[in-house]
């Protein structure tokens, strides 16, 4: 039974190819991360050289991670990405908590805090009052939101134009960087103190930030129901796009470090644009102010492609408000879980106001949903769950075991180091717990009362 005739309403319309995988991958990846972290970065370490180690290492994990989700993915190639792996695997409560933690806390902060950066670039070139700033911000929500609710194949345009200028500008600042330096000397090598704390607890936070510079990779499986063939749509979108993103972002680092220093990292607010700015002038911050409204805009883009996918599909399956079940008959889309994301990230937009508040604890909520979906793999191989032809992981289990040692490392050495704001990202996903009961138990009643009236017999 095809799902159009299962629910009496439209199908998705399957338009995706691997470009398009790619681009949402890349397009949610590249977002503000890579502007905004690196200078943070530079203060807690002493030297580039354990910089690009930890890019690197962050790298290889979220490329590991990668070729699991691209098995899990098309084990299962349904609409709705980790909430179907987590749902099949560890039932309907655990699979609510994931698309709770999603609409109220993870994906929608992520769109509040990335319309703040698309208008504080905008400010560049306009100037905005406290209320209008905040205004414009709501009317960049809005207007994705518009995009992404008339047609997948629209929002997906911008998404690849997006990716193809972002990918080809952060190429174009490492080439400048290479081939004209404007006499500024080689700083690779330069040293300087960390700011303060242990070394661990350092390196925890710098894997944080760098971590939360690739979020938006695992999201390729979310749309798989709108994708021509999501066999082979995912595995090449998630090995491409992540090998791109980890590429751009180590030559990207070398780039800053080498025309700016350890200290002159620290002491920048805009890096990319001080970098810029000793190559080409003036010109450079301009330049780089249009790169992150489209890089940022792109990862608000990216993300409203699939995270309301996941909405939907809770939906579909008697776990949320049932008017989050619709496929616009016209647009094919899943339009009321859009509008509903983009209502509560204005919310969140309007309630907390400021891209460091909102962004707080994310890297901490999903990791744990990469540990439930890690697991999930485990589950499925060793239960024939899903699709037997689907891509496999190599080296399993070596592998998918390695991602799950540093997910439970990373997890318990930020809960340490940092145990009341740790406290604080689990008490925001614990809210969901007794919404997770009462429809998990609203869902099985209906479920019982369903199969005793089919067992009784008729007049």
């Amino acid at each position: 039974m095809t799902e159009e005739t299962a629910h009496s309403q439209p199908s998705f319309r399957k338009a995706l190819g691997v470009f398009d995988g790619i681009a949402i991958l890349i397009g949610i990846c590249i977002g503000a991360g890579i502007y905004s972290t690196p200078q943070i970065i530079a203060g807690y370490l002493d030297s580039f050289p354990p910089i690009i180690f930890l890019w690197l290492l962050a790298g290889f994990f979220v490329f590991t991670s990668g070729l699991i989700y691209a098995e899990l993915g098309t084990r299962m190639p349904s609409t709705g990405g980790e909430y179907i792996y987590i749902s099949r695997c560890f039932g309907s409560s655990a699979g609510f908590m994931f698309g709770w933690a999603q609409l109220f806390i993870v994906r929608t902060s992520a769109a509040a805090g990335l319309s703040l950066i698309v208008v504080d670039y905008l400010g560049y070139f306009i100037s905005f009052t406290k209320a209008s700033r905040m205004i414009t911000a709501l009317a960049v929500i809005l207007l994705f939101g518009v995009l992404n609710y008339v047609g997948i194949q629209r929002a997906s345009v911008y998404q690849k134009f997006s990716t193809i200028l972002k990918v080809g500008a952060l190429f174009a600042i490492v080439a400048l960087g290479l081939l004209f330096q404007g006499g500024h000397e080689n700083l690779l090598s330069t040293r300087a103190d960390p700011v303060g704390g242990s070394l661990v607890g350092n390196v925890v936070t710098v894997l944080m930030l760098i971590i939360f510079s690739h979020t938006g990779w695992e999201r390729v499986g979310y749309p798989a129901g709108e994708m021509k063939n999501p066999r082979r749509v995912i595995p090449l979108s998630l090995t491409i796009g992540i090998g791109i993103v980890v590429l751009l972002y180590a030559l990207t680092n070398m780039t800053y470090h080498r025309i700016m220093g350890m200290t002159e990292m620290r002491e920048s607010q805009i890096v990319a644009a001080d970098v810029l700015t000793v190559l080409i002038g003036p010109l450079g911050a301009a330049v780089i102010a249009v790169l992150v409204i489209v890089s940022a805009s792109g990862s608000i883009n990216g993300t409203m492609m699939t995270a309301p996918r996941a909405y939907y599909a809770m939906s579909r399956d008697g776990l949320f408000f049932k008017w989050l079940d619709y496929v616009h008959p016209r647009f094919r889309t899943p339009s009321r879980a859009i509008t509903a994301h983009c209502l509560w990230a204005g919310v969140i937009l309007l309630l907390r106001g400021t891209f460091e508040t909102i962004a707080t604890g994310l890297v901490f909520a999903i990791l744990i949903f990469y540990g439930l979906s890690t697991l999930s793999l485990f589950k499925m191989r060793r239960e024939s769950i899903g699709e037997e032809d689907a891509f496999r992981v190599p080296l399993y289990p070596f592998l998918p075991l390695l991602s799950l040692a540093m997910i439970f490392g990373l997890l318990v050495l930020r809960a340490y180091f940092a145990w009341q704001q740790s406290l604080v990202d689990l008490t925001f996903i614990a809210t969901g717990i007794p919404f997770a009961f009462y429809w998990c138990r609203k869902r099985n009643d209906e479920a019982k009362a369903a199969a005793e009236q089919s067992d009784t017999p008729s007049g």
